[in-house]
């Protein structure tokens, strides 16, 4: 805990950097979103099935543009690309308050999915992955903890200010506080940020300089794969499925969470403060994976930080009281934690960090587009009559075979030559 806190203490301004950007992203999330789904609905006429594939159509559109602007923040400067992204946030918000017909809709959609759960916490991730070498693992996990504080915080805010002034007049208060609070904030917790850049450039100008014969180099070379050389590495599609389970299995049961809360005959209410619980895990889970991280790499950790989510679905496909919705989310938050520090270190050990936007850009999309599939084929299935407990129990045998395949990706010589 002391190395925690030393840690955080001499980096705490980038460290909040990436934590805001995280906390922020929450309004992207579908979590957030979703609370808002039965509002939504009723005004534009739309079944489950419906709302889900349009919602589905935005987040594939946001996933497919996240190829192109994710890799962005290899060529801009930091505080220029971050800047456009709060600015692109603050937009969806209030198009989101006043869309009138389906198809814009979609374009909000669209556009709130890809500020603020793509390129947020895209920006996020790859900042604190690139610009820390020693303590990456620690890095992630504490700028990750601003995903559970906005879990634990904006659910019960957001449905509470919704039921007293409307969905939309809600998104108009959201739109202005992320302009106020987000974009000077962001400004602030950058500056100086040129230091560290140059100090990142060093290092990579030795890592890619030749070796002279004769003489040994002082630190071991590292190989700084190119988006190209990644897709063409077998071990990459081996961990895919196991990297994106927790985001297809989640974003599909939070999209649905108002039809899960009402089969299971729970309140929105104690279902939304239950995320408290789940922001809690999340963060316990997030603050032992960063350590571990450093001491055995992310790779050796992929077959495990699973098991927790498997064994979620499991305990909600098997009770209705209103406790295993505590149970449930408590789980899944052990799982959500250590997903994110593990997923974002291993690029960054295994692939280098020259091309780790357009990497992590090609791993956000892939993202995206399991989050763009599972609430259309949910909807379809809930439509067809399917139960949430048999969803559930498919999503516990998904999770134990992406965790079997993605074991076998990364042995041996984990940074190796292209």
């Amino acid at each position: 805990m002391r190395s925690y806190l030393t840690f955080a203490v001499r980096h705490r301004r980038f460290l909040g950097f990436g934590f805001t950007l995280l906390f922020f992203s929450s309004f992207g999330q579908t979590f957030f979103l979703s609370l808002f789904s039965a509002e939504i609905r009723g005004a534009f006429g739309l079944s489950h099935g419906s709302f889900g594939s349009l919602y589905s159509l935005a987040t594939l559109a946001s996933g497919l543009t996240m190829l192109w602007l994710g890799r962005q923040i290899d060529r801009h400067e930091l505080p220029r690309f971050t800047l456009g992204v709060c600015a692109g946030l603050v937009a969806a918000a209030f198009l989101m308050a006043w869309t009138p017909t389906v198809p814009l809709l979609v374009v909000a959609l669209f556009t709130m999915r890809l500020t603020g759960q793509g390129l947020m916490g895209h920006t996020s991730s790859t900042s604190m992955a690139r610009y820390f070498e020693a303590g990456r693992g620690k890095a992630i996990s504490i700028a990750t903890l601003g995903l559970p504080a906005g879990e634990a915080t904006l659910p019960p805010i957001a449905v509470a200010v919704s039921a007293a002034i409307g969905w939309r007049t809600t998104w108009v208060v959201f739109a202005l506080a992320i302009a106020v609070v987000l974009v000077p904030l962001v400004s602030w917790l950058l500056r100086g940020h040129s230091e560290r850049h140059l100090a990142l450039q060093r290092g990579q100008a030795v890592d890619a300089a030749p070796a002279v014969p004769g003489q040994e180099r002082v630190e071991p070379r590292r190989f700084h794969w190119t988006q190209r050389q990644v897709v063409g590495d077998a071990r990459f599609w081996l961990v895919v499925p196991s990297i994106t389970a927790s985001a297809f299995l989640m974003t599909g049961f939070f999209f649905h969470q108002v039809h899960l809360v009402e089969t299971k005959g729970w309140s929105l209410q104690w279902y939304s403060l239950c995320f408290s619980a789940f922001a809690a895990t999340q963060v316990g889970s997030g603050l032992v994976a960063g350590p571990l991280v450093d001491r055995f790499g992310a790779p050796r950790l992929l077959p495990f930080y699973l098991v927790p989510l498997a064994l979620a679905f499991l305990v909600l496909a098997s009770l209705s009281h209103p406790a295993t919705a505590l149970g449930y989310l408590l789980l899944a938050g052990l799982s959500a934690g250590s997903s994110a520090t593990v997923g974002s270190a291993l690029w960054a050990e295994a692939y280098g960090t020259v091309h780790l936007g357009a990497i992590r850009a090609m791993v956000s999309a892939m993202f995206v587009l399991s989050t763009a599939a599972s609430p259309v084929l949910m909807g379809q299935l809930i439509d067809a009559g399917v139960t949430m407990d048999a969803l559930a129990r498919l999503g516990a045998l998904y999770l134990v075979v992406a965790a079997g395949v993605g074991s076998l990706a990364f042995r041996g010589n984990v940074q190796r030559a292209p």
